[in-house]
């Protein structure tokens, strides 16, 4: 049964993926992700359902349009691939629980939002904003988790997580605006929500992966002669790292600190 729900998840990451192509391209640039159907950005030839299968029709094109042989970036085949696997992954960890949906959904925002902020140095309120009504509905369903034991607690606590980060936050950006932008206070505010729901200990450790995260790459960057100390990186996708390591590890991370401490 696991193996059949990992797969199933997966096929369906695939779907996703592809749905993060649109996404992570038409909105930085304010165009709708419904119409027109995806073209060729060459010739304009709209893509052939044939032509639009995950992976697979990118591979059997050996990754060229099909009307005027424009390359296609591999970037599109490895973000639907990349979002499967994730989703393999997820549902492999979790198996079928009441969570499953919400994870899955911060999955997918995830890869999208990394990925405009690494192109475009944004992260679009027209992805966040909505995230938090979707994240407590999705939450709330987790907590009250049909045909189980509820706990309402989890929505609280998730509440008062995605309350805390978007304060803390909140609070970076006005003690020292340069070090992150009001995107990655809204992000950090859907995180906490998830975070919190999952517990305390999840909270805490994707708060500070981030940093660290983000640090370590910083300080790599400036060893390696590819930055100086006034260049800027995207925090979006290290914030959203650090809350996968949150999720995932958060409470082994937290137990191993304080038996490190004792």
């Amino acid at each position: 049964m696991t193996a059949a729900i990992v797969a199933t998840v997966g096929v369906f990451g695939l779907a996703i993926g592809s749905f993060l192509n649109v996404v992570v391209w038409r909105v930085p640039r304010g165009e709708s992700i419904v119409s027109p159907p995806s073209a060729c950005p060459r010739c304009r030839h709209a893509i052939r359902a044939r032509d639009n299968v995950p992976v697979l029709s990118w591979l059997v094109l050996r990754g060229r349009c099909r009307d005027c042989a424009a390359p296609i970036s591999v970037r599109y085949p490895l973000v639907e691939a990349t979002t499967a696997i994730l989703f393999a992954l997820v549902a492999w960890h979790f198996g079928a629980v009441a969570v499953l949906p919400a994870v899955l959904y911060v999955v997918a925002i995830s890869v999208a939002l990394a990925l405009i902020d690494i192109d475009v140095r944004r992260l679009p309120d027209a992805i966040v904003l909505p995230s938090y009504p979707v994240a407590v509905a999705l939450l709330a369903l987790a907590s009250w988790n049909p045909g189980g034991a509820s706990d309402w607690g989890a929505l609280v606590r998730a509440l008062i997580g995605g309350a805390s980060m978007f304060l803390a936050y909140f609070v970076l950006v006005i003690v020292y605006p340069p070090g992150m932008g009001l995107g990655d206070v809204k992000l950090a505010g859907v995180l906490g929500l998830f975070l919190g729901w999952f517990g305390w200990s999840a909270l805490v450790v994707g708060w500070f992966s981030a940093f660290l995260l983000g640090g370590v790459f910083s300080v790599g960057l400036l060893l390696t002669g590819r930055a100086g100390r006034k260049s800027g990186i995207p925090f979006g996708p290290w914030l959203l790292l650090g809350g996968a390591v949150g999720v995932a590890c958060g409470t082994t991370i937290w137990d191993w600190y304080q038996g490190f401490l004792v």
